[in-house]
């Protein structure tokens, strides 16, 4: 309480009642008792040694009721009740125009009497009370009535000025009998018995409360003078004569004030440290103590990752880092484009978000025994070829030259998009741009938003087989012998392998760039044209390479950062810089067609499965073989890989779980009866189709989990993101898409990571550069690229854990797969995207991907070279030699320059078998007489 805030004290209206031949009720309101205010601290008080000394009084102790002896009643107020408070006390209710009233108050028009001027007045009244008995009769205010005015008497002997200090008193603790005058001095005494009518009453007769308050103040001064142990005897003294109702009111008082928050007291370090004790659902509990609480541990990154850890559900590479950066990104770009809302709450960290959603999908997917389950009819009878969920839509692609988009909620048929005159058998997504490739050699990029087609790319002259959309990350780069971050590609691309032997490379289109159709305006387009007779790559502004050298048909590909992965026909796999357009590679080793590829950045690998039944782990730095994993006995037509897991399937029924880093086989699935046509798989679980059946496992000890699907013909294609699993299967000869919701409705914050670990925030940024194809001497510096807010939160997260791993990852047409690996690296990149490209097809094609790592995987050594080439620049400028070579010698003249260890991979061209024929290619590739130009 301030020095200018002082004790009241209230008493209540006085009512008079004098009876003559009416009655008269005179309601006489007095103004406050102003009691002396406590002394102001002789010096500044430390608030940690007096914690009371600003503590807020209960209201119990703020205002309470007195009683004199004389029946009179008063109200104390502490100083700091305002006039608010008081009025809101005093009022019950009221309305438009009335106001109900206490059963004490008297009229609203009474007037308001100061107690000297109430003294003073009781002294008059008794002192003309025997001469004129209506005397002391107060006409209340606005009464029109005259009394005449009483015969002048003399005046009564003023009364001594209220004092409240008490001079007689000594200095003691409370005051002495002795010394306080008695109540007659102060008070005139009642009237002398035998009077026809009651004399008024005297406003109240003080008693020890009063007394006891207006010697308030001197003590406390003489308490404040005590020494510590006397002050302490005082009141143990005090609070053995206390009853319980006032022990529990002053415990009220001292117990929250005495306690001490040792979260918001303690450094963070040692708070990270204490909770890591406990369990995470009493952390979940704790944070709802106080909103201090909460900010404290929604905000700490090292309690989060502990529990992640602690759990088993830390799964290392890059998969965290890169989930925190679309978190980041998020917010920013819901900041640029929203008005600032303040918010009482902080925002959590990512990884507390990110523990909320892979502790939902560890238990939920396993202990939900009864999810939400739709079933909807889908493209007719046709076979569906690719299958994807992005951004909370199903997309699904078929051979019935359509591609449909559907709501997982409802099952609703949102967009048919048309366009392709053949077959659909690529498909990736990112945001709201959709890419397809199909039998009818073309490209297209629709928009999701509206449905429409803006793009046609053509060039291809056969089947589009295979398809990627390569986002910007950060990547290691070695630059004169030190390894350093940098963003590649500079802006999202797009990747497309086709059954005429060769890929090429496109940007992806700003939305909102300009159209460009191979067939001319969207009005003139005429379906009956051949694209390979009229669409031209050289005239599309977004062509930017034309990769030429397998022998056969481009059957799988993989592409992250600068590198891409391809697996062809003619049973080579090849390694490319698709900024230069080099070959780095030629990988030899499989004895038939490679159906399959996937590319581990993290760990410098690359894995392909062949028609042989094979699987080999290959080291894109040196291409040398390094694992060679048999056990399938048929067609291993689809790979998939997580952080800690590579997974195989095959035509032989079974599908096989390996160690990345060993080649080991940790385990083998085999329950089901045919070959397996689609997988998808991540840390925790396997769902995998067959002939009849689709199931879940769990990839940890290889167990059948349980059957989503029994008793159907088919499954064509499997998804899973979060809370959604999605199937195309086939039943009774009609194609049907099953949607299982495992969450529940207080679920809203399970974010799903994409299977391939990138995600889609912020892959246009504005430090694009569209031709910087020379990184050397145009190398952007990382301050360029990364926005202050992401290198501040990269290095909070490497102040907080120098073992972080990095991984790179990507998606891979039919078989997309997330690379996350542990090595001792970290990604710090600018918008870690991630987009589904599931290119599946009836000869075992799947749409697969691992979302995270396990913390515990074997890490592996790191070796990071860079190969640049002028030679292999004039390559990727002319797309073939200036001889017109064929493919084969070209291959080897691309290859010949830059890199001994390249010559050593490809070898001598008469050492290469002959290839088989390529019956299964559909259309004949057509070979043009000019030679694209990259752009």
């Amino acid at each position: 309480m301030s020095a200018n805030q002082r004790p009241l004290l209230v008493l209540r209206p006085s009512v008079n009642t004098t009876t003559v031949t009416t009655t008269t009720t005179t309601t006489t309101t007095y103004a406050p008792i102003q009691l002396p205010s406590l002394p102001a601290p002789s010096s500044p008080k430390d608030p940690k040694n007096y914690p009371l000394l600003h503590a807020s009084l209960p209201q119990s102790l703020r205002h309470f009721p007195l009683v004199f002896p004389n029946g009179a009643r008063a109200t104390f107020r502490d100083g700091e009740l305002g006039d608010e408070d008081m009025q809101e006390d005093e009022e019950v209710a009221s309305g438009v125009g009335w106001r109900m009233l206490r059963p004490d108050e008297g009229f609203q028009d009474a007037p308001v009497v100061g107690l000297a001027e109430a003294v003073e007045r009781y002294g008059k009244k008794r002192s003309h009370n025997s001469d004129d008995l209506m005397e002391g009769i107060e006409i209340p205010s606005g009464s029109s009535a005259t009394v005449p005015p009483p015969r002048k008497k003399a005046r009564a002997t003023p009364l001594p000025q209220l004092s409240t200090v008490n001079a007689a008193a000594p200095p003691s603790p409370l005051p002495s009998p002795h010394g306080s005058p008695p109540p007659e001095t102060i008070w005139p005494s009642a009237p002398p018995s035998g009077t026809s009518s009651p004399l008024p009453q005297a406003p109240f007769q003080p008693d020890l409360s009063l007394t006891t308050l207006l010697t308030l103040p001197s003590l406390l001064s003489h308490f404040t003078s005590l020494p510590p142990p006397l002050q302490s005897h005082f009141l143990l003294t005090l609070l053995r004569h206390s009853p319980l109702p006032v022990l529990r009111t002053l415990h009220s008082v001292l117990t929250p004030t005495l306690a001490r928050d040792f979260l918001t007291l303690l450094p963070p370090e040692l708070v990270s440290h204490i909770l890591s004790f406990l369990p995470f659902s009493t952390v979940v509990r704790a944070s709802r103590v106080s909103r201090s609480w909460r900010h404290i541990i929604d905000s700490d990154p090292v309690l989060w990752r502990d529990l992640l850890k602690s759990t088993k559900i830390w799964f290392g590479g890059d998969s965290e880092t890169s989930f925190a950066n679309s978190i980041y990104a998020r917010r920013r770009h819901a900041q640029r484009n929203q008005t600032a809302i303040p918010r009482s709450l902080s925002l959590p960290h990512p990884y507390k978000m990110l523990f909320k959603s892979r502790h939902l999908t560890y238990t939920r997917w396993v202990n939900n025994p009864e999810p939400k389950h739709i079933s909807f009819p889908a493209h007719g009878s046709s076979v569906v070829t690719c299958l994807i969920f992005s951004h909370g839509r199903i997309i699904s692609a078929s051979d019935d030259h359509s591609i449909h988009v559907y709501s997982p909620v409802t099952g609703e048929l949102l967009r048919s998009l048309q366009g392709h005159d053949g077959g659909v058998w690529a498909l990736a997504a990112c945001k709201d741009t959709l890419v397809s490739g199909s039998t009818d050699r073309t490209v297209r990029l629709w928009d999701l938003s509206t449905g429409r087609c803006t793009h046609v790319f053509g060039g291809h002259t056969s089947t589009v087989r295979c398809l990627s959309i390569v986002k910007p990350e950060m990547i290691d780069v070695e630059r004169n012998g030190v390894i350093t971050k940098e963003k590649w590609p500079k802006r999202p691309l797009i990747v497309t392998g086709s059954r005429d032997h060769s890929l090429r490379v496109w940007m992806l289109p700003r939305p909102g760039e300009q159209e460009f159709r191979c067939f001319g305006p969207e009005t003139e387009e005429n379906h009956d044209v051949d694209p390979a007779e009229v669409c031209d790559a050289e005239e599309n502004p977004y062509h930017k390479l034309h990769l030429e050298g397998h022998d056969h048909a481009v059957r799988a590909l993989a592409a992250r950062g600068r590198t891409l992965v391809s697996g062809s026909y003619d049973c080579n796999v090849r390694i490319w810089d698709i900024i230069t357009g080099e070959c780095k590679h030629v990988l030899r080793g499989h004895s038939q067609k490679v159906y399959s590829v996937v590319l581990d950045l993290g760990r410098n690998q690359a894995c392909s499965g062949s028609m042989d039944g094979t699987v080999r782990v290959w080291n894109i730095q040196n291409g040398e073989c390094l694992h060679t994993l048999t056990g399938h006995t048929s067609l291993v037509g689809l790979l998939g890989l997580s952080p800690s897991y590579l997974v195989s399937a095959a035509a032989d029924s079974t599908l096989r779980i390996w160690d990345p880093d060993t080649g080991e086989l940790r385990h083998t699935l085999a329950a089901h009866t045919g070959a397996i046509t689609c997988f998808q798989h991540d840390e925790f679980k396997v769902l995998s189709g067959s002939d009849g059946n689709l199931k879940m496992w769990n990839v940890r000890d290889g167990t059948v989990v349980r059957d989503l699907l029994t008793g159907i013909t088919g499954v064509w294609q499997v998804v899973f993101e979060g809370r959604w699993c999605v199937a195309a299967s086939n039943r009774n000869d009609t194609t049907v898409l099953d949607v299982w919701d495992f969450g529940d409705d207080t679920d809203e914050e399970w974010l799903g990571e994409p299977p391939s670990g990138l995600y889609d925030e912020d892959i246009f940024s504005d430090s694009e550069d569209d031709c910087d194809d020379d990184p050397g001497p145009k190398r952007k510096d990382m301050k360029g690229i990364v926005d202050e807010d992401e290198d501040q939160e990269q290095a909070d997260i490497d102040a907080m854990d120098q073992d972080l791993v990095a991984s790179e990852s990507d998606s891979v047409e039919e078989i997309e797969l997330d690379q996350n690996t542990q090595d001792k690296r970290r990604n710090i990149g600018d918008c870690d995207v991630e987009l589904s490209d599931s290119m599946p097809s009836l000869d075992f094609e799947i749409d697969s991907e691992g979302v995270e790592a396990s913390r515990w995987a074997p890490t592996a050594t790191v070796i990071t070279t860079t190969t640049t080439s002028s030679g292999m620049s004039q390559f990727s400028r002319s797309g073939k030699t200036s001889n017109g070579s064929s493919r084969r010698t070209q291959t080897q003249v691309n290859v010949a320059g830059p890199s001994s260890l390249a010559n050593a991979a490809i070898g001598p061209v008469t050492s290469m078998r002959q290839l088989p024929n390529n019956d299964e290619t559909p259309t004949r590739p057509r070979i043009r007489a000019h030679a694209p130009r990259r752009r």
